[in-house]
């Protein structure tokens, strides 16, 4: 069996191997459960290691025929792309289980949709062809909605319901912009290097319909607005441990679908520039101000995620290098910033067990290495020098400079609405006398520490060192904008 595979069938095979063992044995199933999780980080993490950022192709390229007469295969590979959003679901997943241990309710049951959720997500990534990753990306609904309404809040019921609503009826319009544009594919192959030049054949009215399709289907997992009802609910409802993963990958599944969507309809992506500019710095603008006037830890955290997310539309609706090299940097950095932010606040809630941030205040006499953790994330989720949001927002703005020039203002007001918003938040949590309830709280263990200081490491060593990250995907983005540019 090849490496992609490997990494990809861990988690079901963990996942399998669950399912035999009986359910009084909490701790066993914890430790199969992280050890699974763990093999898939550092098999990611090898492939990282042999990973050749200088070649744009795919690398480790796997295909296997399913349907000759569909023309569809088990194709597997990774590009600059996708390696990042591989590594960085592994991780996630890692982190996200380390911080399951508080799961003593049907744990067997919350560790195998864990590991089937883990195993869809990479699926994704690693697909390779069109009706695989939309096997893939149907596979990731099954576990997150029992995840939500099993393990969720008061209101899991109604979030777990408005996210599979929400995400399927998307989906419907996504597959059905995949068969309209897979009849104009020669030769009838549902690979996504064959299908990379339909826009030859598809005439350009068609291409515009079939984009938006795409748009509605991967812009509700962006989420893009107005497609985003769902995500406030079901952030707030979901287990933190879920919420991770929610917002640190299964968002990125959206932004990289719609990427290979625009590189395989690049005239109907020129024709809708407009449409989605306008998405997405209403959508930066829109988010951050919600997150501004919220109450609710997660809530905020959600909203800002919307924010997050319009950098990386915006990236992608520029068509040009440094655009794209924007959207990548971004969907690492949001996965790396929502990720630390989810488990902190997770953490705060276990000890506290309250989320409004009116609960709360000087939290830095009782809690010092908890606030430096916070601070820190809440400064990278504003963009602060150093950190690697502050990269990946000079890239968009460099990008979207380069198309539009002065639109480029409402762009810093969402980066001003994110800096009142992380300043609000750090203000009101760590400055003010103790209040008496707040007197007696733990600080970060060492797990616990460990787990928010890897995902620390990560945002500042991309901060100060973005070369690294930057590298990787720079030849694969040449190679998609050689591909639009050829196209246009």
């Amino acid at each position: 069996m090849a490496i992609l595979s490997i990494l990809l069938w861990a988690p079901a095979v963990g996942a399998l191997i669950l399912a035999l063992v009986p359910g009084q044995h909490a701790r066993l199933i914890q430790g199969i459960g992280n050890v699974f999780a763990g093999f898939a980080l550092l098999t990611s993490c090898w492939l990282l290691s042999v990973f050749e950022p200088g070649l744009g192709d795919l690398q480790f390229y796997e295909h296997f025929p399913l349907n000759p007469k569909f023309g569809s295969a088990y194709a597997l590979g990774v590009d600059g792309v996708s390696m990042p959003m591989v590594v960085l679901a592994t991780l996630l997943m890692s982190i996200a289980l380390l911080a399951s241990s508080g799961i003593s309710s049907r744990a067997k049951g919350y560790y195998i949709c864990m590991l089937l959720l883990e195993f869809g997500m990479l699926g994704v990534f690693l697909a390779q062809d069109w009706a695989l990753f939309y096997i893939f990306w149907e596979v990731t609904l099954i576990p997150l909605f029992f995840l939500i309404d099993r393990w969720g809040g008061k209101r899991r019921h109604a979030a777990s319901l408005n996210f599979v609503l929400y995400t399927m009826g998307g989906s419907v319009f996504m597959l059905i912009s995949l068969i309209a544009v897979y009849e104009y594919v020669p030769g009838q192959v549902s690979l996504m290097s064959a299908m990379i030049h339909v826009s030859e054949n598809m005439p350009k009215d068609q291409q515009i319909w079939a984009l938006l399709g795409f748009l509605i289907g991967f812009g509700v997992k962006m989420p893009v607005f107005p497609l985003h009802g769902w995500l406030p609910l079901a952030h707030v409802e979901a287990p933190s441990s879920v919420s991770i993963l929610l917002s640190g990958i299964l968002l990125k599944m959206g932004a990289y679908g719609l990427l290979k969507a625009v590189v395989m309809l690049p005239s109907a992506a020129q024709a809708l520039q407009p449409l989605l500019v306008f998405l997405a710095l209403f959508g930066m603008i829109y988010g951050g101000l919600l997150a501004w006037r919220q109450s609710d830890l997660k809530a905020m955290i959600a909203y800002s995620s919307v924010s997050h997310m319009g950098i990386v539309l915006l990236g992608i609706a520029t068509l040009n290098e440094a655009g794209m090299v924007a959207a990548v940097l971004q969907m690492t950095a949001h996965g790396l910033v929502a990720g630390a932010l989810f488990l902190l606040v997770g953490l705060l809630y276990e000890r506290t067990h309250t989320r409004n941030i009116q609960d709360y205040s000087s939290l830095i006499q009782v809690m010092p290495r908890f606030a430096l953790m916070m601070s820190l994330t809440l400064l990278a989720a504003m963009g602060l020098p150093g950190t690697v949001g502050f990269v990946a927002e000079l890239y968009a703005f460099i990008g979207g400079f380069q198309q539009w020039t002065w639109v480029m203002v409402f762009f810093s007001m969402s980066v001003l609405v994110s800096a009142a918003y992380a300043m609000r938040t750090i203000s009101l949590l760590f400055t003010g006398p103790v209040k008496p309830q707040m007197q007696q709280i733990e600080d970060l263990r060492a797990p616990e520490l460990l787990a928010t200081g890897l995902l620390a490491a990560g945002i500042l060593f991309f901060g100060l060192l973005p070369g690294s990250l930057i590298g990787l995907s720079t030849a694969t983005i040449a190679h998609m904008q050689s591909l639009i540019s050829h196209s246009l």
